[in-house]
């Protein structure tokens, strides 16, 4: 499309222009530009022409000619070359915009060029900046709010047209470019007692570089549950931003997530969408409130328990979260306050604890009423009874004496001590000495409580066997003595086991198998070994380090184990790596263990099928059978696998020629034939199966070789029918005619003999012809004798090897002063005629030779011409009679299909015919 300003052609009424003045900074650089011309006629001849074309076009779309739409004389017209000097067109500057266009300076017309023109990044309408380069330049600013206009300044010359044109070429949108969001997770939270129709808008829309219709044009949810829809809003500047909508009602107990994906999509035809996934997440609101399982809890407590015995705990829940779920108890103003002063209530974990000695005085039942309170809500209530039972007498005393190293009740023991090992002595006795007292060992652990004798009531705590500090640290026991009235007393103790560095590092595989792609970055991350040590403290620190026959390029750090390679590693340099690494503890003496690491390289389609040759010729004989075998294409892919399988087609001339993918083998189709194509130039095309795919090609050359399959065609004479005068008066050694033929093979097989094998008319000896050229002479002047017709039997043959192939046609000649009966002559032309044929076989030269001509002797010469005379005279006789019996059958051949013939009326010139080629059987 194209609008032209002043002086010019075509109007645009959605973009109105005026002629363009030059400003005085440009009219002083056209002054000293144009030199001699005349500046001041310049000016008057400033014209604006305007096109329009689409974005992404490629280089070499026609954009408009300059010359036929300024109503110059145009390339090629005759105006145009008689121009002195030749009318020519020039960007003023190649700035910017220049790069976008080639401009032929001859015929005026503008082409794209290979730069693309992108018209997002031409005119980013945001910035509303004109971008100059020189004359040329980018502008977004008119001639309207979405228009993209590429300047340029073009000069014209010669003097006698000299003008300035200021072209202006609006780039149109095209929908090239999907929406986008510029993040791919959205997340948008909702209170989860929003009320339907509430609206929210989405942060992050969707952007699209291309404009109008093709920009975003609507939003859609993947999944909207029923609860959710999508609205969209367009601001005074036309963007849209899209809303949420909540359409049913929210609970975050039942459900507090919602995932889906929000569907961006342009107006462009077809249609590009582009999507991100969007996390709705329901907020909490104080919706519920605290509650406890039970009403009531019934507790029992002994009178005798120390301070601080656990007596119960109480626990209500929330379903909310958050500061909305903060529970707190408390008792209610009805629990009196000597039972508060008894029983402590944890107001964080509800657990009550006896905090006050029970003495006699102390009420035996207690009523507890809690409250759990939540914020903004009615306290949830529960009652808890505790009952004290009185106990009358004094439990029996456990007093131990520990023998091992003991500190606060914990005694500590090495994991490598013996068996037996003394703890400690315990005494067990009865404060009133009223009742029998026992004693037992309770709890798990390699130790054995016993009596010790000779005394009463003493007993040893020791160990059974060695103890692990790998297979436990600590140990809990407790000696529980007891009287005859079934009243229990506990004494609990704690043994620590130490450590000792008895133990190696441990790897989590002996054999740790790696795998990489290749072509990895430097310093690239391979595992993270993992050694565990189950000593404790510095003995069980585990230190990493690489075995000797650990390549040099990999690295493995000390204290995180982290195995990294710092080179690329090349599959098809070595696929497999395999060395040690250790893990050594930090004990005295250290202790350490090996695994074994492999590493396999993984192929990537780094590499492009290799043809052994980029050129391949092949030599084959035509009317090679269809499917043969030309030839084998060989090609090579160092990688490995589905990357390393090459797949050869052919890139032209698939329709004759195939190829086997796996073999290589080159096939034709069809039988070929030299004479139709000599050599074929084909492009086979070797692509892998990676993904991408890499590919290469190669170049095959095939030469068909000739083989004698064509016999030759004689184009004159064209009918075996047609006939010439020949004059009497004729001066021997003059050519009457030829007979002319070509041979579709090459080389010898297209080297053509010309011969006479068969003759028939009054004299017939009267015609010879040249064996190279075909020409046809008179070689003894006419007799009144020799008048009537000659019909000459010619053999066109080739020198082909290993059998020449011939045609023949017959030469008719008609010896007389004029033609004046021409049926007469037509009639004899039907008649076969009765010629005997001879074998003789044509001699030529190949190459001029220079030889004297031997002489002969006479006696061999006369023999043969008596030989030669008594045969003419047997040939007359015979073809005599022969012709009377054919005039005896005349009559019977009135209705046969003749050949076309050539009567020659008066005196022709033979050579003067057209040569065409006509069918001739072969003899």
């Amino acid at each position: 499309m194209v609008w032209i300003g002043s002086s010019g052609r075509g109007e645009a009424p959605a973009l109105p222009y005026t002629p363009v003045l030059l400003s005085s900074q440009h009219l002083l650089l056209f002054l000293l530009f144009v030199g001699p011309f005349n500046c001041f006629a310049s000016y008057s001849r400033a014209t604006e022409l305007f096109y329009s074309l689409n974005e992404g076009l490629p280089a070499g779309v026609l954009i408009g000619s300059l010359a036929r739409d300024l109503r110059l004389p145009t390339a090629g017209s005759q105006q145009a070359a008689s121009l002195q000097p030749p009318l020519s067109f020039t960007l003023a500057s190649h700035g910017l915009g220049g790069q976008y266009v080639q401009l032929d300076n001859r015929s005026g017309e503008l082409h794209t060029s290979a730069v693309e023109i992108d018209r997002e990044a031409l005119c980013v309408e945001s910035s509303g900046a004109t971008i100059f380069g020189g004359s040329a330049s980018v502008s977004s600013s008119s001639p309207s709010p979405e228009s993209c206009l590429l300047l340029l300044d073009v000069l014209v010359l010669p003097q006698e047209y000299f003008r300035l044109v200021k072209v202006k070429i609006a780039i149109r949108d095209v929908n090239d470019n999907a929406p986008h969001f510029p993040v791919p997770h959205i997340r948008l939270w909702v209170p989860e007692n929003a009320p339907v129709n509430t609206r929210l808008a989405i942060e992050h829309p969707a952007l699209d570089p291309d404009m109008g219709t093709n920009g975003v044009q609507t939003y859609r949810l993947r999944d909207n549950y029923g609860v959710f829809t999508l609205d969209v809003e367009e601001n005074e500047n036309g963007e849209r931003t899209p809303y949420l909508i909540v359409m049913g009602a929210l609970d975050r107990e039942t459900q507090d997530e919602y995932v889906t994906v929000i569907v961006a999509e342009d107006g462009g035809t077809p249609p590009l969408v582009g999507s991100a996934t969007l996390t709705i997440g329901i907020s909490d609101i104080n919706d519920n409130c605290p509650q406890f399982n039970d009403s009531q809890l019934n507790v029992t407590l002994y009178g005798n328990s120390s301070l601080g015995t656990h007596v119960a705990t109480v626990h209500a829940v929330d379903m909310d979260l958050g500061s909305n779920a903060q529970i707190t108890y408390s008792y209610s103003q009805k629990v009196p306050q000597p039972s508060r002063d008894l029983f402590h209530l944890n107001e964080s974990t509800g657990a009550i604890t006896l905090s006050s000695k029970v003495d006699g005085d102390t009420p035996r039942l207690h009523r507890l009423i809690i409250l759990g309170n939540g914020p903004g809500c009615i306290p949830a209530v529960i009652t808890v009874l505790v009952t004290i039972i009185k106990v009358m007498m004094r439990p029996p005393e456990v007093v131990p004496r520990f023998i091992a190293n003991e500190v606060e009740g914990v005694v500590y023991l090495k994991e490598l001590e013996p068996i037996n090992t003394p703890i400690a002595f315990f005494t067990i006795k009865d404060p009133d000495e009223k009742y029998k007292v026992s004693c037992y060992l309770d709890g798990d652990g390699p130790f054995r409580l016993s009596p010790y004798k000779p005394y009463n009531n003493e007993y040893l705590l020791e160990t059974t066997k060695p103890l692990d500090f790998e297979t436990q640290q600590l140990y809990e026991i407790s000696v529980v003595a007891w009287n005859s009235e079934g009243f229990h007393v506990k004494k609990v103790v704690k043994v620590q086991v130490l450590d000792d560095n008895d133990n190696s590092p441990v790897f989590s595989e002996q054999l740790i198998e790696l795998s990489i792609e290749e072509n990895n970055v430097p310093n690239a991350f391979l595992t993270k070994l993992h050694a565990t040590d189950a000593d404790s403290g510095e003995r069980g620190q585990v230190s990493y380090f690489l075995g000797p026959d650990a390549p040099s390029y990999f690295a493995l750090d000390k204290t995180t184990g982290v195995l990294t390679v710092s080179t690329q590693l090349d599959r098809e340099e070595k696929e497999k790596y395999r060395y040690t690494v250790k893990a050594v503890d930090s004990g005295f003496p250290p202790r350490e263990s090996i695994a074994t690491v492999t590493i396999t390289v993984l192929d990537k389609n780094d590499n492009s099928p290799r043809f052994i040759n980029k050129d391949f010729s092949f030599f084959v004989p035509e009317n090679f059978p269809g499917f043969g075998e030309i030839g084998v294409i060989s090609v090579t892919d160092a990688d490995a696998g589905q990357n390393g399988w090459v797949a050869l087609s052919v890139l032209n001339g698939s329709d004759i020629f195939v190829i086997d993918t796996g073999k290589g083998v080159l096939r034709a189709k069809v039988s070929l034939d030299r004479e139709q194509q000599s050599s074929y130039v084909l492009w086979i095309e070797a692509v892998d199966g990676g993904d991408p795919a890499l590919s290469s090609t190669a170049k095959i050359t095939i030469l068909l070789l000739d083989i004698n399959d064509n016999p030759p065609l004689v184009l004159f004479p064209q009918s075996n029918m047609s006939y010439l005068l020949v004059l009497p008066s004729t001066l021997p050694g003059s050519p009457i005619t030829e007979v002319y033929a070509v041979d579709k093979d090459t080389g010898m097989n297209a080297v053509i003999a010309y011969s006479i094998i068969g003759r028939r008319g009054p004299r017939p000896e009267s015609f010879r012809i040249d064996p190279k050229t075909g020409n046809i002479t008179l070689e003894e002047s006419l007799m009144q004798n020799d008048y009537g017709l000659y019909r000459l039997l010619v053999k066109v043959s080739d020198h082909g090897y290993p059998e020449p192939l011939h045609s023949t046609v017959m030469v008719n000649l008609f010896v007389n002063d004029t033609v004046s009966n021409e049926s007469y002559i037509e009639s004899l032309l039907r008649k076969e005629p009765d010629i005997s044929v001879e074998e003789k076989q044509p001699q030529i030269s190949i190459e001029p030779t220079h030889k004297k001509m031997e002489s002969a002797s006479c006696m061999p010469t006369l023999v043969a011409l008596s030989i030669i005379s008594l045969g003419s005279i047997a040939l007359v006789t015979g073809m005599g009679i022969y012709i009377c019996l054919r005039k005896g059958k005349k009559h019977h051949r009135a209705d046969e299909n003749l050949e076309v013939q050539i009567p020659l009326n008066g005196r022709i010139n033979l050579h003067m015919l057209e040569k065409k080629p006509v069918e001739i059987s072969n003899i």
